[in-house]
């Protein structure tokens, strides 16, 4: 059965990526059209699936075609096995390559067992965050203090981690729209309010570093850049080690607080954030304004 949308149908016969050999490519570009994709970003995302499917079949010596390459043992180690993926990419990946054999190779497909789940870090408490700032404020140079505030308040105020925290810098911080926002750079450009309690700190920190990186460094693609601010704030007080995912599930259940989410998918019925995530999808996220006054970043 091949895509009823032509240009989908010739999407997929020039796809010839750099990412998979050109046998494995090959397949994909047999396997995907009788799966009859709907449209050319989901024929995209199963093209990869079934390429680097292949890729991984042709190199334990499995002949490259539908039955044997999607036969769900194949899959199901490749999506357990292979080095390199997340979790995340691999729950993707498993989902692409059972739509396409369910399809393609229908008589081979039982129902599956569920892939885990990684589970979200626990938010620091007010008194750890505060614990953290004390670490800071007791750093013996103002670099390093304002460094490691910034830190603090970039990752538990707005959320940012990885390159997004690597590469704020101080101009990138501003009082705007009655509240204080950041404006990230990198592959998801945003500006994301800051909350409340972190604003006068992020601001002393930002006006610090000026035009240079809030966390330190003069290169934002270098990856241990944040590590010599969290080795300073490690293990005093009896506090746990600085985490940056624990920073942004601090802020995200600030906000989650802040909006009634919690309340809200109660009352709903809901408790899984993919559903939220469908929900969503075709909504527009509100004026920059709005946005301060819900996630209760408005100056005070």
């Amino acid at each position: 059965m091949e895509p009823a949308d032509p240009e989908v149908a010739a999407y997929i016969a020039r796809w010839r990526p750099s990412s998979v050999s050109p046998q494995a490519a090959a397949f994909a570009r047999q396997a995907v059209p009788l799966a009859a994709p709907a449209g050319q970003e989901r024929a995209k995302n199963l093209l990869w699936a079934a390429g680097k499917l292949a890729d991984y079949a042709i190199r334990l010596g499995l002949e490259p075609v539908p039955e044997v390459v999607l036969h769900p043992s194949v899959a199901e180690r490749f999506t357990r096995c292979a080095p390199g993926l997340s979790p995340v990419a691999r729950r993707t990946l498993r989902t692409n390559l059972r739509f396409i054999g369910h399809r393609v190779v229908p008589q081979l497909y039982p129902a599956g067992l569920p892939l885990p789940r990684e589970r979200a870090k626990a938010p620091y408490s007010p008194a750890q965050i505060d614990g953290y700032f004390a670490l800071a404020d007791a750093q013996p140079a103002a670099e390093r203090r304002m460094r490691a505030a910034g830190l603090v308040c970039l990752g538990a105020g707005a959320g940012l981690i990885r390159g997004d925290l690597r590469e704020v810098r101080g101009t990138d911080v501003a009082c705007r729209s009655g509240g204080v926002l950041v404006s990230v750079r990198g592959a998801r450009p945003r500006t994301v309010p800051v909350l409340s309690r972190y604003h006068s700190r992020l601001l002393a920190a930002a006006a610090f570093a000026g035009n240079g990186l809030v966390c330190g460094g003069t290169d934002p693609g270098r990856r241990n850049l944040t590590n010599p601010l969290i080795r300073a704030l490690d293990g005093g007080g009896g506090l746990p080690r600085l985490d940056t995912s624990r920073l942004r599930a601090t802020w995200l259940a600030g906000c989650a607080e802040l909006l009634g989410l919690a309340t809200f998918m109660h009352a709903a019925g809901i408790s899984c954030s993919q559903r939220l995530g469908d929900l969503v999808a075709g909504l527009e996220p509100a004026a920059e304004a709005e946005a301060i006054r819900l996630l209760g970043a408005a100056r005070r």
